[in-house]
């Protein structure tokens, strides 16, 4: 079979089981920030298990894309060495929510392995949890494996745990003996299942999760018994294709074939193809995160991109690649994975723009930095170190873009080791100065103290129709200053795409909240609030939002989908919405696009979301299917979440989007757009800041009263103030050329008395004086000139300029010849005179200071110190 069969085959199993089909969700989880990237088919379901979301469905399958490369799950370093490690995989699982439990799942598993894949039942071995009596009996019982090929094992291997506190339960692992020399590989099962050996695979893992873990350790029953399962896809397709390595199947085969056309080197399925399985590897996991919306970067997620994206270039030298290649590989990766997930298909162009746009900037700075490096190896090994040192490694990877892990690779390879803890150390020092500020996060949990005043149906929202409610509350929280709200129906919207969340009131005849912000916790929509007077009660409430503030938002909504629709129509296709922020006052669209767009581009975009707003195409708002929705044309965003039932918003046939947030009844009530910015805030991606409606008018009649006072001032017609100033501009620096030349004429005439002054010591004319200059370029300027009138020796002045002292030191080139003088050491001297410091050429170099008040006497004091210099 094909892996686009078995895959196939394994979602069908469980469909025909009444299990609900979930599409994988991306390789970028947005919505969760404890996670770099989706590294386990739970990601996406991890509410369920935490019950701040309700499942929809109490059975589940998939095939989720995953990425391990950090934290625990971090399987990098193996990558390339062995037949069966990757950064990017799929988890095949099924998941039941308080439905079925230990038995069908153990069942359903022996079924699928053994009935319809036909995988022998003597190959394969069951492990379960040490205290796990129940699952030991139920293998027993609901399959035919051979009872010794049932093993116990414990915690590390067969406990499952989300965290250090939460849902956690025992798991069964399903391992195949795939053969080998007993007399290398061992015969004896509970010797090699749950180890290294590379006779036994594990191929299922099947997750019982029937317990919390508290704050203080202890384990608790839950009510609700969850199962979670997970098979990695390529291992599977590996066994049941007859492999012994999963780059032989058909997911990896085409790759290998390409990168061996292109380096003109045949793989070698040995320790010598190890290049081409990392390659292979590491643009399978490109391809996927930068589908999902990551970039390269130095930070977070982007600057794991970059890391792999570099560590692959890499091993593309050792194959005589030093080019860009990876990105001629996306084709292949989206051919052979592209029907399990189409949205490849739609982004193949601009994932390869993304990876060509950084390769070529690595080439750029790649051979600088391999002739640092290697020096740095020559100096090491002539000095007998073998441990390059941290703030090698960081000025490697800070100067020249080298991943440490790939300065440990090359490193390794000369036969050095690296220090890593004085590289980490750096590098906490530098993400210490860049840190930004953490939104705040509102966490539910079972034990927050929530007051239940009228429990039931909550957060059913309303807010597209209603701005105002008669509604109840069901549940309240104190939280310091702020109350937090929960409503049984609400008209008020929770932040969520990039739209800001209502304010309002909520009120009856004995109490007033005013409401602050509404945020999304779950299934929850919590509004937080002030408590403004009276106590809170169960009583029916007005939930009133400021509805003059919706309109404001709504119009800077609305006129995201048609900005974005003018993007794509001028750009290109490749543009992508890679986020945004909707308030009253503005919006902040962010895309993707690797150039600056050009004034024009940005006339052009202006102009087409105003002659849309003038056509007041009605808002076509619908609900419909996913998958119809994407064969009608309705763009999908990066991080967003969609369930099967999806919200469409489309105006005319200009623009049409999934989106879930407010939008205005008809184009016209934006009223007008106007484009504020348009700046870079990551490679490939852009952002454009606008207003609309009544903001848009403030900033026009603002622009029109200064250009009014301008035409006063200057005076002249608006169409000629351009010239206006740029005249008095060219006026105003003639001026100042003539005023500086003057000044330096001034200041030279005065060097004639200067010189004359000279002090000869041994033999070496020396000068120092303090003059008077308007700037430091002009003491530099000085400075040649003194040294030109002496021909010989060693001249010092010195000026005050905005209450700071400053230097100039000159020394002619005999002098350094003959006495070893040199500008830059004399003037780091007397700078520390004057609490600063200095440097420069032997020829000439400067200095400052904090100290105008030593200035004098530490020019008095030049004639001692050349002196004692000469001895």
């Amino acid at each position: 079979m094909t892996s686009q069969e078995i895959r196939k085959q394994f979602i069908q199993f469980f469909m025909d089981r009444n299990h609900k089909f979930v599409r994988s969700a991306g390789v970028v989880p947005f919505d969760d920030p404890t996670l770099l990237f989706t590294n386990a088919g739970m990601n996406q379901f991890k509410g369920i298990f935490l019950e701040t979301e309700a499942a929809d469905h109490p059975r589940a399958v998939n095939s989720q894309k995953c990425i391990r490369v950090s934290g625990k799950h971090n399987d990098l370093e193996e990558v390339g060495r062995d037949t069966y490690h990757h950064t990017f995989f799929e988890m095949l699982g099924n998941w039941s929510f308080g439905d079925y439990y230990k038995e069908e799942a153990i069942k359903w598993a022996w079924e699928l392995f053994t009935d319809v894949w036909k995988i022998p039942k003597d190959k394969l071995y069951a492990t379960v949890y040490k205290d796990d009596d129940e699952a030991f009996e139920l293998w027993e019982k609901v399959t035919d494996i051979p009872r010794e090929n049932i093993l116990r094992f414990g915690d590390k291997e067969n406990f499952w745990e989300m965290g250090e506190t939460g849902p956690c339960g025992p798991c069964s692992e399903i391992h195949i003996d795939i053969g080998g020399d007993p007399a290398i590989h061992g015969s004896d099962p509970e010797l090699g299942v749950n180890t290294d050996s590379p006779r036994f695979m594990e191929l299922w893992n099947l997750v019982f999760i029937q317990y919390f873990r508290d704050q203080d350790g202890k384990l608790h029953e839950l009510p609700s018994k969850h199962v979670d399962t997970g098979a990695g896809l390529e291992r599977v397709v590996a066994y049941l294709q007859g492999k012994t390595s999963n780059y032989e199947t058909d997911l990896f085969t085409p790759l290998l074939d390409r990168i061996s056309s292109l380096s003109g080197s045949a793989y070698d399925p040995g320790d010598a193809g190890m290049a081409h399985r990392v390659i292979a590897d590491h643009v399978r996991m490109l391809t996927f995160s930068i589908s999902d919306g990551a970039l390269p970067s130095n930070d977070g997620r982007g600057y794991v991109l970059r890391r792999i994206l570099r560590r692959a270039a890499r091993y593309g030298r050792n194959l005589g690649l030093p080019g860009a290649f990876i990105y001629k590989l996306v084709p292949v990766v989206v051919n052979i994975m592209g029907d399990a997930y189409p949205e490849l298909h739609e982004r193949v162009e601009y994932i390869q723009k993304v990876i060509k746009s950084e390769e070529d900037s690595f080439s750029k700075t790649l051979g600088r930095g391999l002739q640092i490096f290697e020096q740095l190896v020559s100096d090491y090994k002539t000095n007998g170190l073998l441990e390059l040192a941290g703030s090698d490694v960081f000025k490697l990877y800070d100067t020249y873009g080298f991943p440490v892990d790939l300065t440990s690779l090359m490193a390794a390879e000369e036969g050095l080791s690296v220090d890593n803890k004085g590289f980490e150390s750096l590098m906490a020092a530098q993400r210490a100065k860049a840190r930004e500020a953490t939104q705040f996060k509102l966490k539910v949990s079972q034990h927050s103290e929530w007051h239940f005043l009228n429990p039931g149906t909550h957060s059913e929202f309303y807010g597209y129709t209603h701005t105002k409610l008669d509604t109840k509350i069901t549940q309240y929280m104190d939280a310091g200053e702020k109350v937090l709200v929960i409503l049984s129906h609400t008209p008020f919207y929770a932040e969520s795409g990039g739209q800001v969340g209502d304010t309002g009131r909520i009120y009856n005849a004995e109490m007033v909240l005013k409401v602050v912000d509404t945020r999304r916790d779950g299934d929850s929509i919590i509004h937080e609030a002030e408590l403004i007077s009276g106590t809170i009660n169960e009583k029916h409430v007005i939930a009133e939002i400021d509805a003059k503030r919706r309109g404001s938002i709504t119009r800077n909504h609305s006129a995201t989908h048609l900005l974005n629709a003018a993007l794509r129509k001028i750009l290109g296709e490749h543009v992508k919405q890679a986020g945004s922020l909707v308030d009253e006052n503005h919006l902040r669209f962010d895309f993707n696009h690797f150039e600056k767009m050009t004034p024009e581009n940005l006339i052009q975009a202006e102009q087409m979301v105003n002659a849309e707003i003038r056509m007041n195409n009605v808002a076509n708002i619908r609900s419909m299917s996913f998958d119809e929705a994407r064969l009608e044309g309705a763009l999908a965003f990066f991080g967003e979440k969609y369930g099967d039932e999806v919200r469409t918003v489309k105006f005319g046939d200009y623009s049409h989007e999934l989106c879930g947030g407010a939008h205005v009844q008809a184009s016209g009530e934006i009223g007008f757009f106007r484009i504020e910015s348009e700046s870079a805030i990551a490679a490939g991606v852009r952002r454009i800041e606008a207003v609309t409606g009544e903001t848009a008018e403030k900033f026009a009649r603002r622009e029109r009263e200064a250009l009014n006072q301008l035409r006063h001032l200057l005076p002249a017609d608006i169409a000629d103030l351009p010239a206006k100033a740029q005249h008095l501009l060219d006026e105003k620096k003639e001026l100042e050329k003539q005023l500086k030349a003057l000044s330096f004429n001034q200041a030279a005439s005065v060097l004639e008395d200067i010189v004359i002054k000279a002090q000869n010591i041994v033999g070496v004319n020396v000068v120092s004086e303090v003059v008077e200059v308007p700037d430091t370029e002009a003491l530099k300027d000085l400075g040649s000139e003194l040294i030109r009138q002496m021909k010989s020796g060693v001249g010092v002045l010195g000026t005050i300029i905005e209450g700071s002292p400053y230097l100039v030191c000159v020394v002619s080139d005999d002098v350094i010849s003959r006495h070893k003088l040199k500008a830059g050491e004399l003037v780091r001297s007397l700078g520390q005179q004057l609490g600063g410091g200095g440097g420069g050429k032997p020829q000439m170099a400067t200095a400052g200071g904090k100290d105008a008040a030593a200035l004098k006497d530490v020019i008095s004091g030049v004639f001692k110190f050349v002196g004692d210099q000469l001895g």
